[in-house]
Parts: structure tokens; sequence; C-alpha cells
């Protein structure tokens, strides 16, 4: 997957000015950056349902929004898509019908079952991002576009999750995950930093590190922008 000179103008904001990027198959790569630095847009880009974009993005072989792109591709947006009158389980099952799938272990997967006959409605914050997670992983998609998944999760569920995405990436799957939580760049494989619409650097954790100086990820991010 790659993209060359994608722009996306929202009436006086550049929301992305010029990026040009890489993203490898089979791996995970953290797309960081504090907010409205750009990431949920280019998410959306990727995606395909993002308006007025400008520039070249192939995604899995074909345009970005082509119907060979969706059918391969699992979605969680930054607010949560969780019908508030069904339990978990009934939105999962009703997700899973729309793409012909089974819900089959995924409930355990993103740590629901206990709440598997709650209804939406009576979600919390981070049950709701849950289900939605969950309705991304329907089907086995190739490639995964998370946006803000671990916001408002708890440490332990942070880690779970980070595994289970590692794991997702070993069976083949491509993950592009957005976050504004530094820290969170170590359990990438590859990086895309952004801030004001502008690609900051793309490169791994360890390389970070070692062009920065630092251990902290807050305090590398801070030198990459102020010496480059």
């Amino acid at each position: 997957m790659h993209g060359r000179d994608v722009h996306v103008r929202r009436g006086e904001v550049q929301a992305l000015a010029g990026l040009s990027f890489s993203i490898a198959a089979g791996r995970v790569t953290g797309l960081l950056g504090p907010s409205g630095s750009g990431k949920s847009t280019l998410i959306r880009a990727i995606a395909g349902v993002q308006a007025g974009v400008v520039g070249e993005l192939s995604v899995l072989g074909h345009q970005a929004g082509s119907p060979a792109v969706r059918a391969e591709l699992g979605y969680m947006p930054q607010a949560p898509s969780v019908y508030e009158d069904l339990t978990v389980a009934e939105n999962l099952r009703y997700f899973a019908a729309m793409h012909g799938a089974q819900v089959g272990e995924l409930l355990e997967r993103v740590g629901l079952r206990a709440q598997a006959h709650q209804l939406g409605r009576r979600l919390s914050g981070g049950q709701r991002a849950r289900v939605s997670l969950a309705a991304a992983l329907l089907g086995s998609p190739r490639l995964l576009l998370l946006d803000e998944p671990t916001v408002g999760l708890d440490p332990l569920l942070r880690r779970e999750l980070w595994q289970l995405f590692g794991e997702l990436a070993g069976q083949g799957a491509t993950l592009v995950i957005s976050s504004h939580v530094m820290d969170e760049a170590r359990h990438c494989e590859d990086l895309i930093l952004l801030r004001d619409g502008a690609l900051v650097a793309q490169l791994t954790p360890a390389q970070m590190c070692a062009r920065t100086g630092a251990e902290d990820m807050d305090e590398a991010f801070t030198r990459l922008i102020e010496h480059g």
C-alpha cells in the first residue's frame, strides 16, 4: 500500500498536506501524532470514505474505495458504531450477517464475553469501542484500519489487544492503527508520524530511538519535530 502526494482540504484547513508514504503488508503500522495531526483523515482516505482526496492512493493493489478493497477491509472508526437497542451479541450477529461471516470467538478476543447480553445503551465508552473493534474483525479482513482502538481502555486490556494485533499480523493481516499516545509506538513494527497534516517521519521504533537518542517516545517525537 502506498500514497503519493496525498492532499485533503476541508474548507480553509489543509487536513493532509502532500503525504507520501508506504505501508508494508503483514505488519503493524502505527499512525501516531497529536490530536488534529491528520491521523483520522488519513485512515478515512485509505478506507475510501474521505471526500476531497487528491493524489495517488493505492490500497491492496487497487484505488482506495474500490469494491475490491472494501471486500478485504475491516475499518473501526473513532466513533464506535453500536446499535443501542441491540445486545452486544445481537450487534455482532447483525454485522456478521452483512459480511457473510461468523462471530465465532470474537467476544472472547475483545474481552466482551461477560457483556454478550448487555444492551448497547448500557455499555461504557470502552466497551462500545470493543464492539466496534469486533465488528471490524469479522470475516478476517486482509487490511485492518483501526482509529484509536485503545482509547479509554485499562492498561491490561490495552496490552491484550496489542497482543491480538500482533497475532493478526502474524497470520498475514496488515494493520494500520492510529493513536495519540506516543508510548504505543513500542507495540508497532513501523511508524508513520504526523503533525499538522504533514509527515514528520516514517521509520521503526528502534530507528526513532536511535535517531533522537531518546528512550521516551514523547521526547523522541518532540526531538524529531525540533531537529528533524
